[in-house]
């Protein structure tokens, strides 16, 4: 259902039970599947891709152009999953020629106010909580929260299931399954009430409780960390991954506590 008010490109692919608000642009070369509803006053360029079921409110602009020097022009895109919800005057550019792609996953929420820009990746069922700012090329995996004003380097991993305190600056990879806290960002312990929401069992937790000993309070090197981690812990899918992210850190992975940092307020 378009209102009369709205404008949609007669080349945009809109199915017929999508709904698009009073004062809304939709530009060629957009697709938008069944269920989704478009508020009012919002921007949608060329070259998104918005799934089944999602709700995009008022302000919010999707698939502008990269806000990066080197950007000629190149044809690009926004991929948003289904289920996810976008809030009112939050920033999604599209991908340049490094990736082509900027997407989001499924069951998401992007919360007001938020940039996520060129050649982000962010997984499923993730929380970008108000007015976080994404640089290029952040990867962000499933179920991970970011707190409010957090500021993410270009560049920059965050692992799956992972909590970061509002306020944060991360320039730093941060591995999975960890809070994260403080200033400068450091190690704050597993994110175990997270964990146990979906489902992970008090032994699973405890497994990767003792991976994280090893890697932030054993003294090693990140290097000599894994090795010992790999030599001592049983195989699982959760020590593989967290060993697997932190051989292929580029940017290196976020400190353990530093105990004369400066606190944020908990």
């Amino acid at each position: 259902m378009k209102q009369p008010l709205a404008y949609v490109h007669p080349d945009a692919q809109i199915a017929d039970n999508v709904v698009i608000e009073p004062f809304s642009t939709i530009d060629k070369n957009v697709v938008i599947e069944e269920g989704t509803r478009i508020g009012s006053n919002v921007t949608i360029m060329e070259g998104a891709h918005i799934g089944k079921n999602c709700k995009i409110f008022p302000g919010a602009v999707i698939s502008a152009i990269p806000q990066d020097m080197k950007f000629k022009g190149e044809k690009s895109i926004v991929i948003i999953g289904d289920y996810t919800v976008v809030r009112e005057c939050a920033t999604i550019n599209r991908g340049t020629a490094a990736k082509g792609t900027t997407q989001i996953g499924s069951h998401c929420l992007i919360m007001a106010y938020s940039h996520i820009a060129h050649d982000c990746t962010i997984g499923d069922n993730c929380i970008i909580t108000n007015a976080c700012q994404l640089a290029g090329e952040v990867v962000i995996d499933e179920f991970a929260i970011l707190g409010g004003m957090s500021a993410v380097h270009q560049f920059v991993h965050i692992g799956k299931h992972v909590m970061i305190q509002g306020g944060s600056l991360i320039t730093k990879d941060v591995p999975p399954f960890v809070k994260a806290g403080r200033t400068p960002l450091s190690y704050f312990g597993v994110n175990s009430i997270g964990l146990r929401r979906r489902e992970f069992t008090n032994e699973k937790i405890n497994e990767i409780q003792d991976i994280y000993r090893i890697l932030y309070q054993s003294g090693m090197n990140n290097s000599d960390a894994v090795e010992r981690i790999e030599a001592t812990m049983p195989a699982s899918k959760e020590r593989d991954d967290i060993i697997l992210f932190v051989r292929s850190s580029k940017r290196g992975i976020m400190k353990g506590y530093i105990g004369n940092s400066t606190t944020l307020q908990e």
